[in-house]
Formats: structure tokens, C-alpha cells, sequence
């Protein structure tokens, strides 16, 4: 496609130059369309306009300049106020225009919103988003985002500025509940992180040193998100290319999870997610508990 027929990139709007909207933001500075940019702190918006992005006073401002505009703020209240109020984007907003919230808020509020949007020819996405402020500084977030192939595919662009990998989660509010999944994954892992401190601890060992290990291990294999590679969650028949896999993996980890119970039983520490994932670990891989998980009581 020659120079004459492209479509010239879309103008970003960003509202909301927090922890994390701060570092995004800094990455849309590069993005050829342009940049418009809403904080209630002068002194955040100010940096950004010194380096050639334009300020608006509200999200109606902003609605206004750009046809994508992304929502970096607190809570669902605070989203719909953006949204829909006084001085929100819809009261100003062309049809056409993309509202992409990164806020993680409920699916509920998201479908909602995409509903009141879209009677002003307007699309709205959830798209939450993963990686952390360090992720957003470095360009490597992943955002996942709910709402039609079009709006998808008018995002797409400007947001590979601070996202590497940025994935279709399905319709609006699809989006929240990838991250509420994965999210749940994170959190009960700190969990599980704290029993193995617990252990570790009681046994005497270096907890710093254990973090190391943990740290370095998981860069290797790629942690608990290395297993997650099937379509579906239903038991694997014994003649699936993943059951030998799976089944070796459910074999070693009952062996080291009755070695680890055991050890805390020796030392009086309670492991209530260890126990768990004894008895699940096999079922949750789908090819079943297996010969240890059977025999202990």
C-alpha cells in the first residue's frame, strides 16, 4: 500500500496519569497520530506537553482531539463518571470513537457502559491490563481486551507502544474476566508463597536465597502459566499427546508435595494450600490424582 492511500493513524487520548497511566502514557509519546493527555495535577500533565503532547482540562477535551482514548483511573465509579458525566467523553465524543478502560472495574459495569456507548455510535472496550509499572516503562504489558473485531482492531496499533502482546479476549467484559483469572493465579501464588516461607523458615533456611532460587527457576520454565496450554479443562484421554506429559508432571509434584507435607509435619507448620494441591494437582492437569495422592489419608 503506497503512501497516498494508507489510513494516517488515529490521534490517543489518555485520562489518567497515575502509577500506571503515567509510564503508558510516556510510551504514546512516540505514537505518529499524536497525543492528548487529562490529569487533575497540573504538575503530571505538565512534563507531557513539554514534550509535544497536547493537555485537556476534561475527558470532554479529550473526546474532542482523539478518536482512541484510553481511561487509566481508580474504580468503576470513577470510570463512569469519565464516561458518561457532565464533562465525560460521551458528552463530546465523535461516533466512531474508541474508549479502551484499563481499570480493572466489574464486567458487569463495563458491559453497561459499552451499551450506553454504543447509543452514541460510540464503542467501549474493557481492556485491563498486566505487567505492573515496570512492564508499562519498558513497553512490555499485556493487555487484554473485550469488545468487537473493529474496536480491536483501531487499538490494536497505538497500543504495542507499552504492550507487547495484546490479545482479543472476546466481547466487552471478556476482557475483566481474563484478568480476574489470571489475577486470581497471581494472588493465590503469593499465597502458596507465604507457606513455602513458612516451611522454609521453620527448617532454617535463608529465605533470601530461597527467593533467588524461586526467581530463577521460574524465568526458566515459566512458572505456573507453563501448564496452562490446553483448550479446555475436562480430563485427558490416555491416548492425548499431553497425557504422558501431565501425568509425569501430576507424578513429580506429588512426590515433592508428600515430601514437603511431611517435612512440615516434622516441624508443626500448618500447609493448607500444599495439602490442597496434593489431592488437585493431578485432577486440575486432567489426567487424574495419582498413586501418592490415592494412598495418603
Amino acid at each position: 500500500m503506497n503512501g497516498d492511500t494508507e489510513t494516517p493513524p488515529v490521534q490517543v487520548g489518555f485520562i489518567g496519569l497515575g502509577d500506571m497511566g503515567k509510564p503508558m502514557a510516556e510510551r504514546l509519546l512516540a505514537w505518529p497520530g499524536g497525543l492528548v493527555v487529562c490529569d487533575l495535577r497540573p504538575e503530571v500533565v505538565e512534563p507531557f506537553t513539554a514534550a509535544g503532547a497536547k493537555a485537556a482540562a476534561t475527558a470532554a477535551e479529550v473526546a474532542a482531539q482523539a478518536e482512541v482514548i484510553s481511561v487509566v483511573v481508580v474504580n468503576d465509579d470513577q470510570v463512569r463518571a469519565v464516561v458518561t458525566g457532565p464533562d465525560g467523553i460521551l458528552s463530546a465524543a465523535r461516533p466512531g470513537t474508541v474508549i479502551a478502560v484499563h481499570s480493572t472495574i466489574a464486567d458487569e459495569t463495563a458491559i453497561e457502559l459499552a451499551a450506553e456507548c454504543a447509543r452514541h455510535g460510540v464503542d467501549l472496550v474493557d481492556a485491563p491490563i498486566s505487567g505492573g509499572a515496570g512492564g508499562a516503562q519498558q513497553g512490555r504489558l499485556a493487555v487484554m481486551v473485550g469488545g468487537s473485531e473493529a474496536a480491536y482492531a483501531r487499538l490494536r496499533e497505538p497500543f504495542r507502544c507499552f504492550a507487547d502482546l495484546v490479545v482479543r479476549a472476546g466481547e466487552v467484559g471478556a476482557g475483566t474476566r481474563m484478568k480476574l483469572a489470571r489475577n486470581l493465579l497471581h494472588f493465590v501464588a503469593f499465597t502458596a508463597a507465604g507457606e513455602a516461607q513458612r516451611l522454609a523458615e521453620a527448617a532454617g533456611l535463608d529465605l533470601r536465597k530461597l527467593g533467588r532460587v524461586v526467581r530463577h527457576s521460574d524465568a526458566v520454565t515459566g512458572g505456573a502459566g507453563s501448564i496452562i496450554l490446553r483448550d479446555t479443562t475436562a480430563p485427558i484421554p490416555a491416548d492425548d499427546f499431553w497425557f504422558p506429559i501431565l501425568s509425569h508432571v501430576r507424578n513429580l509434584g506429588e512426590k515433592d508435595l508428600s515430601l514437603a507435607l511431611a517435612l512440615a509435619d516434622r516441624l508443626h507448620v500448618e500447609l493448607p494450600l500444599a495439602q490442597q494441591a496434593f489431592t488437585e494437582l493431578g485432577p486440575g492437569l486432567g489426567v487424574g490424582a495419582g498413586a501418592l495422592a490415592k494412598e495418603r489419608p
